[in-house]
């Protein structure tokens, strides 16, 4: 027998930034599925936008108007509909708000509302979500992308890029990743405090909020850390996230404020080439703006095979991007956030479309998250090869690294870890 949803209900919740957000309930006969939806702090001018109510409660930020739009729009609409048919759940999502941006259910109702459904119909089938979102295809347990220092919008603008991480490509599983990568953070610490610098408390997605006077000073010290923890560059590589639309002041203008210096887009690419021939980056996310596809072009060209190219405000989790970025050799990875396209079929397609063009794929978390876990089995179950959720401190982020250790595990002498395995990375197609 067909099983259907027999209720929707969504409640204000928070996320790790103490600000409100929107959990969805889906209820069949056979049990429910719940899921919170994560929110941006950079973000992409292009993708869903939440709902917020405005006004001066809680900094504007409250998302009344969208719990209203799940229980009194979204719930009557859904139910009867047989929770496995999730292409058919997220076309109906559409068909109540066929706005390319969620401008009037909102994109917090829409993401929480159908990864709830998908949810739902894997407790319903019996089964964990990884596995009901693979169905009977392969699956591999993705390598981490790991914030080790914050800056941008995670921290205040601290660093003028975004993220410094590290991704343990040479470990053999992901429980000895996370192992590898918690020594690199204590390590980093460790030199940071015999240094006698001074700490401004951690960033948004849990990695260390800097005092550099250069940013080039904190991929240093974090290639300073993995040697004091006793690993090596052939084993850990270090990943940017610039975010460059975040200091781009003006069409090729590019404000690094923490160096009291100005660059072309030329100057930032010259800037970022040097970095790569310096360090042992393997993954470079917005080099420049979102707005610049030339740029991203000449990185990609430039930079050549031995470094991932990420698009994340640039592709904004959107298949038809993906189909042009592909075309023009404009980047060589997608980053996926299910909440910037706003359903997960939409998500889905543009992993798809990415991996049947030659592009990797990353699954990622957001800044403002919670104890949520929907993308650890994302992940998994599309068969990612890699995650970014952040740093291995604050509950919301080890939540999610928590629970692919679990799902590791759980697959025993069957587990696939997209590591020293692989012959290919960075680009884990």
């Amino acid at each position: 027998m067909t099983v259907t949803i027999t209720d929707v209900h969504a409640r204000r919740v928070w996320d790790s930034r103490g600000r409100p957000t929107v959990e969805t309930e889906v209820y069949t006969r056979n049990g429910s599925g719940r899921a919170i939806a994560p929110a941006g702090a950079s973000t992409g001018s292009q993708e869903a936008l939440d709902r917020r109510d405005g006004g001066r409660r809680i900094g504007g930020m409250d998302v009344a108007g969208a719990v209203s739009a799940v229980n009194e729009i979204i719930a009557p609409a859904l139910r009867g509909v047989p929770v496995g048919d999730q292409a058919r759940v997220d076309e109906l999502l559409l068909e109540l708000d066929p706005s390319p941006r969620k401008t009037a259910l909102g994109g917090n109702a829409t993401i929480a509302t159908s990864m709830a459904v998908a949810w739902a119909a894997a407790q319903s089938a019996g089964e964990p979500l990884w596995a009901h979102l693979a169905s009977d295809r392969p699956v591999t347990i993705p390598l981490p992308q790991i914030q080790i220092v914050g800056g941008g919008a995670h921290a205040a603008g601290a660093l003028d890029i975004q993220d410094v991480l590290v991704v343990p490509h040479g470990a053999t599983s992901f429980a000895q990743a996370i192992e590898w990568v918690a020594e690199i953070y204590l390590a980093f610490g460790s030199a940071r405090r015999a240094s006698g610098a001074r700490s401004n408390g951690v960033a948004d997605e849990g990695g260390f909020w800097p005092d550099f006077t250069t940013n080039e000073a904190a991929i240093v010290a974090v290639v300073r850390a993995i040697d004091r923890a006793g690993l090596s560059t052939s084993q850990i590589g270090v990943a940017l996230d610039v975010a460059a639309t975040e200091f781009e002041t003006a069409p090729g203008r590019y404000e690094l404020a923490l160096e009291n210096r100005t660059l072309s887009r030329d100057g930032l690419l010259d800037l970022l080439a040097g970095w790569v021939r310096d360090y042992p980056i393997v993954s470079i996310e917005d080099p420049v703006s979102e707005h610049d596809a030339d740029g991203m072009i000449a990185f990609t060209a430039r930079v050549g095979s031995g470094v991932q190219v990420v698009g994340d405000d640039f592709l904004v989790t959107n298949a038809e991007r993906v189909h042009r970025a592909a075309a023009s050799g404009a980047c060589s990875a997608l980053l996926v956030k299910p909440n910037q396209a706003g359903t997960l079929t939409q998500a889905w397609d543009a992993a798809r479309t990415a991996r049947e063009l030659g592009m990797a794929t990353i699954v990622s978390a957001r800044s403002g998250e919670s104890e949520d876990v929907t993308i650890s089995h994302l992940a998994v179950g599309w068969n990612s090869r890699q995650i970014k959720v952040g740093s291995i401190t604050r509950g919301e982020r080890t939540a999610k690294w928590n629970e692919l250790i679990r799902i590791e595990e759980s697959l025993g002498a069957d587990a696939d870890f997209a590591g020293s395995a692989s012959p290919q990375f960075p680009l884990h197609r």
